[in-house]
C-alpha cells in the first residue's frame, strides 16, 4: 500500500506520549462513541481521534482538546477522502445568522 503523502514533522507528534495521553482523554470524554454518527442518532464505536480543524491548517490547534473528537473509520474516511485516493473534500464555511428581537408588536 502506498502512502498518500510523504511523512513529515506533524506525523511525529502522533507518536509522542503527550498525544497518547490526550487521545485517551478524548476517548473517555466521548464515551468511546463516534461523534459524527451520534449527531445522526446512530450509535457507533469510535476508534480515531479526529482533528476538527486539521493540524496542517492550524498547528496551534493540534493539542486543543476542544478541536478533537472521536470518529469511526467510516466517518473519518468521509472527512478525508484524499487518504484513499479520492479528491480532497472542500472546506465548507457556515454563515452565521443572528436574530435580534425588536420592540415591535
Amino acid at each position: 500500500m502506498r502512502e498518500a503523502r510523504p511523512r513529515d514533522e506533524i506525523d511525529k507528534l502522533y507518536k509522542t506520549k503527550r498525544w497518547r495521553q490526550l487521545r485517551l482523554v478524548v476517548i473517555s470524554r466521548d464515551f468511546g462513541l463516534c461523534q459524527e454518527c451520534k449527531r445522526r442518532d446512530v450509535i457507533s464505536k469510535g476508534n480515531i481521534v479526529h482533528h476538527i480543524v486539521e493540524a496542517r491548517d492550524d498547528l496551534t490547534k493540534f493539542w486543543d482538546v476542544d478541536n478533537l473528537e472521536l470518529s469511526c473509520a467510516a466517518c473519518h474516511n468521509k472527512e478525508h477522502p484524499e487518504r484513499s485516493g479520492g479528491k480532497k473534500r472542500e472546506k465548507t464555511t457556515h454563515a452565521i445568522v443572528k436574530f435580534h428581537s425588536t420592540n415591535e408588536i
